[in-house]
């Protein structure tokens, strides 16, 4: 497992996961100000730095035009894979006063599925992947805990559900009906699976508070 960090510029709600040697970190615009707070020195600073100015004494920089068609995060995500890099973790890619950031990041999440990796989007107390045509097994980090998932495309065809209060069996999702949302995980482990179709899933963390 190759793993890249990713450090965006929206809500940052703690540190889950550590960057340790031969980890690749990319901190996007203003994202870097988190790498601060945590004691992280980037690999690679990133964006089109219309939240902050890169430090005059940084040499890893690379400036992206600020109209473009890629968000500062998927341009480090695209990085990320150029290096070969096949595990993502993305903090500070929600929250804050850009929903619409949100939601690209989730759809980045597919972007990331697509090309053979897994990104995993840190929320509040929650965490986001996504799967295409395929099953993964959930943790139950949480007694408890919150579960949801929704259909990202037409529909989502074959989906199970099973270790949940609410089980599925070869369900179909679509974007126009939640049926997916807050259901709760009830075994150490449980499974979502998918057989035809790409679903964003996030499950409760333990607070770290």
């Amino acid at each position: 497992m190759n793993r890249c960090f990713i450090f965006a510029a929206g809500s940052f709600y703690g540190l889950r996961e550590r960057p340790g040697p031969g980890d690749f970190v990319i901190a996007a615009d203003a994202g870097y100000e988190i790498c601060l707070k945590e004691g992280l020195q980037p690999d690679l600073l990133l964006g089109d730095f219309d939240s902050m100015e890169p430090p005059a004494n940084f040499a890893q920089v690379r400036r992206l035009p600020v109209e473009k068609d890629d968000t500062d995060t998927l341009a480090a995500l695209k990085v990320g894979l150029e290096q070969m890099y096949d595990t993502f973790y993305i903090y500070g890619g929600t929250g804050g006063k850009r929903l619409d950031h949100t939601l690209a990041n989730l759809q980045s999440l597919l972007f990331l599925r697509r090309r053979g990796a897994r990104g995993f989007l840190y929320d509040d107390d929650f965490i986001w992947t996504v799967l295409e045509n395929e099953a993964l097994m959930i943790p139950r980090t949480v007694e408890w805990g919150l579960f949801s998932a929704f259909c990202l495309g037409d529909q989502a065809e074959g989906v199970d559900e099973e270790g949940f209060q609410y089980p599925l069996r070869d369900a179909l999702l679509t974007p126009d009906v939640p049926l997916g949302v807050s259901n709760h995980i009830l075994e150490p482990e449980a499974r979502i699976a998918v057989r035809k179709g790409a679903l964003a899933v996030g499950w409760e963390l333990e607070s770290l508070d």
